[in-house]
């Protein structure tokens, strides 16, 4: 890989991970339209590692807090907001932990195409435009309930598919749930802590046992770049969100997908 290459596809996981405009699409697109070489397994690993190291660290007092009332709620002390919300993040993690293991090697083979991206980008950026403008946006995090902590882990789960976005999927299937747009924008980014450990532990199991050449140069630039952008992205994202709304990131879904039409048919 070229530094520029490192530096581009580092800066689009961290930056596309936590947006609801696909980080695998925006991965896949370079390669397909630049005729970039796959940046390889290790690599993935290494920006997924920064991505995740951003998230923990953005949200360590919830992470630290809702940990340890999970733990305590097993004793004396009982259920409690925080205890109820881990439980929730568990149960919204099974439905991609189970289906990702069940289709991976399907999706890889069959749906990693630019016209397959084009058509997820539009139609669930649609998608994330009826939910942000229909949605009643009343509940809060600890609204949530288990059924609707299922209901966002089985959206979470349709992510596999390239173009669909982890992020923008459980954000819209949380505001369709009614809850408001901070509310559903930290249970997505929560939500993304375990997906991404797994995804993370995966592919270096995978690593570790294949014979492949590890350059640690790349890896540790790729995944400080990644978290950079990610934790950054996270902040940004969080603090503009009300006013912003969806709708940009709307606009760049359907435009990046109209804007991808157009040039596979040329």
């Amino acid at each position: 890989m070229s530094i520029i290459e490192i530096i581009v596809l580092a800066l689009i996981q961290g930056l596309t991970e936590f947006l609801p405009i696909s980080s695998s699409a925006h991965l896949i697109l370079p390669s397909q339209i630049l005729g970039w070489q796959d940046q390889g397994l290790a690599f993935d690993v290494a920006v997924h590692v920064g991505t995740l190291i951003a998230v923990v660290i953005y949200f360590r007092k919830e992470v630290v807090e809702i940990l340890g009332a999970w733990f305590k709620s097993f004793g004396a002390q009982g259920a409690t907001d925080d205890s109820k919300l881990g439980w929730w993040i568990i149960l919204g993690t099974i439905p991609a932990a189970v289906l990702g293991l069940i289709f991976k090697d399907l999706i890889e083979l069959y749906l990693r195409s630019a016209w397959v991206i084009a058509v997820t980008t539009i139609l669930f950026g649609l998608l994330l435009w009826y939910a942000d403008v229909k949605g009643k946006q009343t509940k809060t995090i600890y609204q949530l309930n288990w059924k609707s902590a299922l209901m966002i882990g089985m959206a979470q789960a349709m992510a596999m598919i390239p173009g669909t976005s982890r992020s923008g999927i459980t954000m819209t299937a949380g505001l369709m749930l009614g809850m408001n747009k901070q509310s559903a924008a930290r249970f997505s980014f929560l939500l993304a802590i375990p997906v991404i450990s797994m995804m993370g532990l995966y592919y270096t199991i995978e690593l570790a046992l294949g014979d492949h050449i590890v350059d640690w140069t790349t890896l540790i630039l790729g995944a400080g770049l990644s978290f950079i952008s990610a934790y950054a992205c996270i902040f940004f994202f969080l603090k503009i969100i009300e006013r912003m709304g969806m709708m940009p990131f709307v606009i760049y879904r359907l435009l990046l997908g109209v804007g991808l039409i157009v040039f596979l048919m040329l």
